[in-house]
């Protein structure tokens, strides 16, 4: 897993296995699938990654009937309407807290006697799952924090419930490594978060991809990114919200000669606009002061990204600090950058993806693919999206 396809492409070959390219636009639709099917079955729903969430099963077993079951039943047949709805296999953990349902959810995956459900419904089974779990493969332990944890001879997540929360406030990052341990302990400290309408709004808009081939040029890199900004913005507006927290992230090879040189192969940068935004003019902009402050002159880079977080409505958002002063100025050019915005994705969305974009994100002067666009040679059809490519059953 993760391996490039040269250096495993005579194995493939004896082997006889399928190799397809990335097909984001199919997964986008399929995880919205998904997601729907689960908001419209449960009473709250927050959607962690493109596959995974969160789902709120507080106080439905008081009111589970006989027939329907307990919340493992529950589960169970959550995972059968997902399969039925879109063929896609999925595992379930239930827990009292979000930490120790991701790992239900974990064990869930690899032992395939608990046919894709684990519900830590006692104290006993509870015990039980976290001497199974390695402390490093504990929901919000980075890599850094496990080998600390390692070293104090913490190395299960069972070793990790049992110490103090003064411990942890010292050892794990104050309040946060506090939390982490009451959570394991049973003790809900991370609740749902939905957006506040009830639709199934992310709580963040993100775009990553690995390159088409290794990057060096600092121009490139900034053109990869403006291209991955510009297509989060288009989500975030589509989605009718504004973002006021914006981060990068710049990869290297993790086996490459210079990975561990200066922060390790991947390093990300975090920005709080001083008013929240979705213009991509403004997010480009921001984004490029980013990637300065991330850039390793000689460096050769694999992969960048884009994070949107710290969502909001227009009309209700934070303004700076002195911008009652300057609002006058302002009010004429807003309205302008909206109505530009809306024609932007409306010749996208008319004439196709990218095909109205900032120079930004253009690709190298002359022509041709962007070189950070991966190769895609075998790349599916988009069966869900597109009416060229419905599959035809005969």
């Amino acid at each position: 897993m993760g391996e490039p396809y040269f250096q495993v492409k005579e194995q493939l070959r004896r082997e006889q296995v399928q190799v397809f390219s990335s097909n984001y636009t199919l997964y986008g639709d399929m995880s919205r699938r998904v997601m729907h099917y689960l908001g419209a079955s449960m009473p709250g729903v927050e959607i962690y990654s493109i596959d995974e969430a969160f789902l709120d099963l507080g106080g439905l077993q008081q009111h589970l009937t006989p027939y329907l079951g307990d919340l493992d039943a529950l589960a169970r047949r959550l995972r059968a309407g997902v399969k039925a709805r879109t063929g896609i296999p999925t595992c379930v953990g239930v827990a009292p807290t979000k930490t120790l349902a991701k790992l239900a959810n974990r064990l869930a995956k690899k032992d395939p006697s608990l046919a894709g459900v684990l519900y830590l419904d006692s104290a006993e089974r509870r015990a039980w799952a976290l001497k199974q779990v390695a402390v490093g493969d504990v929901w919000g332990v980075g890599r850094q924090y496990a080998q600390k944890l390692t070293a104090a001879g913490i190395d299960s997540a069972a070793d990790l419930a049992r110490v103090s929360e003064a411990w942890a406030r010292k050892h794990l990052g104050g309040v946060v490594g506090a939390r982490l341990v009451r959570e394991l302990q049973g003790f809900p400290c991370a609740g749902l978060a939905p957006s506040e309408d009830g639709t199934l709004h992310r709580q963040s808009i993100s775009c990553s991809r690995t390159f088409g081939r290794p990057l060096r040029e600092r121009d490139l890199v900034l053109g990869a990114v403006a291209s991955f900004v510009g297509r989060a913005a288009e989500k975030l507006r589509r989605q009718g919200e504004l973002a006021h927290v914006m981060t990068v992230f710049i990869s290297k090879n993790r086996f490459g000669p210079d990975a561990g040189a200066a922060g390790g192969h991947s390093r990300s940068a975090v920005l709080t606009l001083p008013v929240p935004t979705s213009d991509t003019r403004e997010l480009t902009a921001r984004a490029g002061q980013l990637l300065a402050r991330l850039w390793e002159p000689g460096a050769v880079y694999v992969k960048a990204g884009v994070v949107l977080a710290g969502l909001e409505p227009p009309g209700g958002q934070q303004l700076g600090l002195f911008e009652t002063a300057v609002a006058a100025k302002r009010a004429p050019v807003e309205p302008r950058g909206s109505q530009l915005m809306a024609t932007l994705d409306g010749l996208n969305e008319r004439f196709g993806r990218g095909t109205v974009r900032l120079a930004a994100a253009l690709g190298p002067k002359g022509g041709g693919p962007a070189p950070w666009q991966g190769q895609a040679a075998w790349r599916t059809p988009a069966y869900t999206t597109r009416l060229e490519d419905l599959l035809t059953v005969s």
